[in-house]
């Protein structure tokens, strides 16, 4: 296995200590990755702009999102395979390369069709340069250089979706839809060309080519793009009453299933699933898998109350959730110190009970609340993030050996990226199901019987009365409204409840995690 010997060996003098060459483009790839998490969220802030540019309608537009989406988590365990096929150099060059000039053809669409078609393919092309980052940051530089790199890691992982709705905002307030895309070209090629010319951590492995599983490859495909499609639009579909959804459950079933047995009998499988035999790893994986709905759910939850609840605009919303992002940004180089001494079950439990008290904070909210009320709940949320990213990722993928690295990294991306999936698909779910609930509560409350609710009524219809005869039909048109939207601002109440019992019991489960064993010294791991 000469082959994996070529990476399992690093060499001690550019391990023990990379040079600034192997930093400053290490630094750049983080950049790279940085544009293609933030691209996720950052079209979420504007996807009405972009409805009304390309004439799409409300159906159509939701692959925008959905596309990428599925796109991405298909490449995301497949690049650790390509990665070890091309090189870490040539696989973060064409996924760079090609995630900024599919930047470019996205700004230059003009039907919803283009844009969905140029959308699947940056997601899948721009979805390898994640865990390429996670791989090469745990390869190349020693353990006692982990304290420093693990947060800018974490940081980069969770800041891009949680800053996405502002820049979003910003760009199509100040500019049009368009600079979502065109603001990734500049930094698009600068990233490109200083991976070609900087990057020399490994060398290719084209003879992998020969043993490539293709059936692998078309059965993950059929599994995770289904599943991320049944997670994304089965909550608004009405799940299995729905015939696409149905469908494509079943194809999910069935090709996982034979990806599964694929992945456990190949001789080359398309993605090794022996990684998760490693403690640490799996555990790992399951806490990334959590802190994914953590993550994307608020990302969602937050915008979503301002949006429908206070009527923000896209740029409100953004300027409202900039306070996570300061958190997360100030709480990096605490959480990098912090590792060098606490167990990482402590700095654990610390993080999802600050995410838990935020949560809970929030379970109180009415209709009142604005950016004053929101901003203890989001600082919260952003240093729990932040102390929780940094001891988990050291868990996953810091014990690893580094011929073990790359496939790792992919899987360890995944279930984050599964667990925002689900996440949202709970959540929308729930959502849905306590509205009805306490849509139904609240109408047994205001009938004709109750004084309270004729007498507002009658109020509502005197502030109506230059509309004369239907002055009283707009005043239960109004009534109406304020009953809706006071059942879906409990129904949020409620989810924040929920995800407030999720963390605590997170939080709880940590004494029964042995304590991961210390990294080996040299390299990015040890055999």
């Amino acid at each position: 296995m000469s082959a994996t010997a070529t990476i399992a060996a690093p060499k001690p003098t550019e391990s023990s200590a990379p040079g600034t060459r192997r930093t400053f483009a290490f630094f750049c790839m983080v950049f790279g990755m940085f544009m293609a998490i933030l691209d996720i969220q950052i079209v979420s802030a504007s996807l009405a702009e972009i409805q009304a540019g390309l004439s799409a309608s409300s159906d159509e537009i939701s692959w925008v999102q959905t596309s990428y989406l599925i796109a991405e988590v298909i490449m995301i365990p497949l690049s650790g395979t390509l990665s070890r096929v091309l090189s870490t150099r040539w696989m973060f060059v064409i996924s760079a390369g090609g995630f900024t000039f599919m930047s470019f053809m996205c700004a230059t669409s003009t039907t919803i069709e283009q844009m969905i078609l140029w959308r699947a393919f940056q997601g899948f092309i721009g979805g390898g340069m994640i865990p390429t980052v996670f791989a090469s940051a745990f390869t190349i530089f020693p353990p006692e250089k982990r304290p420093v790199i693990s947060p800018v890691i974490g940081l980069v992982a969770t800041l891009a979706p949680t800053v996405g709705p502002t820049i979003g905002g910003y760009l199509t307030d100040l500019f049009s839809w368009h600079w979502l895309f065109l603001v990734n070209i500049v930094p698009g090629i600068f990233v490109t060309v200083s991976t070609y010319f900087l990057v020399d951590f490994d060398e290719p492995q084209f003879d992998l080519f020969k043993t490539f599983d293709w059936t692998g490859l078309g059965l993950m495909a059929a599994f995770l793009g289904s599943l991320e499609y049944v997670l994304e639009e089965g909550a608004n579909n009405d799940w299995f009453q729905d015939e696409i959804v149905a469908i494509l459950a079943i194809v999910c079933v069935v090709a996982g299933i034979g990806f599964f047995f694929r992945a456990l009998t190949a001789r080359h499988p398309i993605v090794d699933l022996k990684a998760f035999s490693d403690r640490n790893f799996a555990v790992g994986c399951a806490f990334s898998f959590v802190m994914g709905i953590g993550l994307y759910g608020l990302t969602y939850l937050y915008p979503l109350y301002l949006g429908r609840v206070r009527g923000y605009s896209s740029l409100q919303i953004g300027e409202t959730m900039f306070v996570t992002g300061i958190c997360m940004f100030l709480m990096a180089p605490v959480a990098g110190r912090l590792s060098r001494s606490l167990d990482p079950r402590i700095m654990m439990g610390v993080g999802f009970m600050s995410f838990a008290a935020g949560t809970w904070l929030a379970s109180e909210i009415t209709k009142d609340w604005d950016f004053n009320e929101l901003l203890l709940p989001q600082i919260l949320r952003g240093a729990g993030l932040m102390i929780c990213m940094v001891p988990i990722n050291n868990i996953a993928l810091g014990t690893l050996p580094p011929d073990r690295l790359k496939n790792a990294s992919g899987l360890y991306n995944l279930t984050r990226n599964l667990g925002g999936a689900v996440g949202l698909a709970l959540i929308n779910t729930i959502l849905n199901n306590r509205w009805d609930l306490h849509l139904l509560r609240l109408r047994e409350n205001v009938q004709w019987g109750r004084a309270t609710a004729v007498e507002t009524l009658n109020n509502m219809t005197m502030n109506f009365q230059s509309l004369g005869s239907d002055a009283n039909r707009a005043a239960i048109r109004t009534m109406s409204n304020m009953v809706r939207k006071q059942a879906l601002v409990m129904s949020f109440g409620d989810i924040f409840l929920v995800l407030t019992v999720l963390f605590v019991g997170l939080a709880l489960a940590l004494p029964f995690v042995r304590k991961p064993r210390a990294a080996p010294a040299g390299g990015g791991g040890g055999h």
